[in-house]
């Protein structure tokens, strides 16, 4: 859903001083003396302070700036509908469509609490609230379709997010915001950080599906019997419908072996990146670059923002808009199947372009208007960001959620939509090398994404 880096930027810090007209009161002036009572009275009077939210946003302004700050929260009508055609059993199509609209204000909504609840934590616990719920749309989706047996809409679902952020937003940006002027600047090394690691999330998929076609024609990889050969050419589209690409050949015990063991270690250099991220070389990702007045590069730090949310109301808001999404997206799922039979829509088409399209919605219109004011660093960490979310937290979360939940669930993806994220990947690579962006690259990468979907429609 959202965008980890700027997230993570506009963390507050928990142990902030507060300023008073005689100086600064630090922590330990706030400290009891001798063991006396704490200034702030009784545990049962904090608590009430916490609750009624003093010193920060009111309930009325918090919620008013939840539901009010957006024309996306119009289809919010969407949410009962959804509920009353699932419950009544109306037109498969019917039950689609709500379900499918309702997702899109809730996806707004849950990128809102996430981000003002993140400002109130601090740096750390901030950074760990944007890795649970920086795409939680994609996680209830695709846990939902995970319990219903749905394997392939999991992959494509996570595979069309991918592809959506690093080629239809990144691309409609680059247009949007160099349209009327020669080139947009970035950071180009943090870029480059950033798809590096989308190679490697690559490879972790290229791995699996080179250990299934040997596998599948039953000999060493580099055999050159003709026969061979075209045993794996034919296994290039053995995609089951509805089923994952799992084959019955004696290669799934080793691809789940190969899909859990990755899926850890993807995990792992994920908690690592967001040390990097967050630690180490955190002034990576603190500093975007502008053109000065004289067309000269110059660099600046990011500005910390305000919070328009109490933390008690991000809270509830954040947790009640988790348990609505989880309900739209179990009938979303459910209406899958006879939507796609009576409407002759392939599912892989479904998965890979009309879901990304739905809960991404919001991002997509952050990160192309944050390109037309000229911050394409914001436009980076949006594209770029929550596309490393999916491909090295969400996807392997979910194959270790399945494994967990006796769902074979691997990263064996079919070698069409494995070439086809490969092929995205690398021209991304290419792109953000040299820091620069132009309204020719957008149209390369928005040319890409529309073959893509071409052939997943006729798939």
């Amino acid at each position: 859903m959202y965008y980890l880096p700027l997230r993570l930027r506009k963390a507050k810090k928990s142990h902030q001083n507060l300023k008073l007209p005689g100086g600064i009161m630090t922590a330990s002036e706030r400290s009891p003396l001798l063991g006396g009572h704490h200034p702030n009275g009784s545990s049962s009077s904090r608590f009430s302070a916490f609750i009624k939210a003093e010193g920060e946003p009111g309930w009325a302004r918090s919620l008013r700036f939840l539901f009010l700050s957006s024309y996306f929260n119009l289809f919010l009508v969407f949410i009962p509908l959804s509920v009353v055609s699932h419950h009544l059993n109306w037109d498969a199509g019917l039950r689609f469509a709500f379900s499918f609209l309702a997702i899109v204000p809730l996806a707004k909504l849950l990128g809102e609490s996430t981000e003002q609840l993140s400002m109130k934590l601090g740096e750390t616990l901030g950074g760990l609230l944007n890795a649970s719920f920086g795409n939680a749309v994609e996680i209830i989706v695709g846990v939902a379709a995970l319990v219903q047996g749905e394997l392939r809409i999991v992959q494509t679902s996570m595979l069309g997010s991918i592809l959506s952020n690093l080629l239809l937003v990144l691309g409609m940006s680059f247009m949007s915001g160099q349209i009327f002027k020669d080139e947009g600047l970035f950071q180009e090394t943090a870029a480059q950080t950033s798809s590096s690691l989308m190679t490697l999330a690559c490879l972790t998929l290229v791995i699996p599906a080179a250990y299934h076609s040997a596998k599948a024609a039953n000999h060493p990889p580099f055999n050159k019997h003709t026969d061979d050969a075209l045993n794996i050419l034919s296994s290039l589209n053995s995609t089951l419908d509805g089923k994952p690409p799992a084959p019955g050949d004696g290669s799934k015990a080793g691809l789940l072996l190969i899909s859990r063991f990755t899926s850890i270690l993807l995990l792992l250099v994920y908690v690592i990146y967001l040390y990097f991220q967050l630690g180490s070389h955190a002034h990576l990702f603190n500093k975007k670059k502008k053109e000065g007045p004289n067309g000269e590069t110059i660099e600046e730090e990011d500005d910390e923002e305000e919070p328009n949310m109490s933390m008690i109301a991000a809270t509830f808001s954040l947790l009640t808009i988790t348990v609505i999404t989880s309900f739209c997206a179990d009938y979303l799922v459910a209406s899958i199947e006879e939507t796609a039979e009576k409407y002759h829509i392939p599912k892989p088409f479904i998965g890979v372009i009309l879901l990304p399209l739905v809960s991404n919605a919001a991002e997509h219109v952050t990160a192309v208007w944050m390109a037309a004011k000229g911050k394409m660093d914001l436009t980076i960490g949006i594209a770029v960001g929550s596309s490393i979310q999916i491909a090295v937290f969400v996807i392997p979360l979910l194959v270790l959620v399945g494994w967990a939940i006796h769902q074979p669930l691997t990263l064996y993806f079919a070698d069409f939509e494995t070439i086809c994220l490969f092929v995205s990947v690398l021209l991304v690579n290419l792109l953000v090398q040299d820091g620069r962006s132009n309204y020719m690259e957008g149209v390369m990468l928005v040319t890409l994404y529309l073959v893509i979907a071409a052939a997943f429609w006729v798939s």
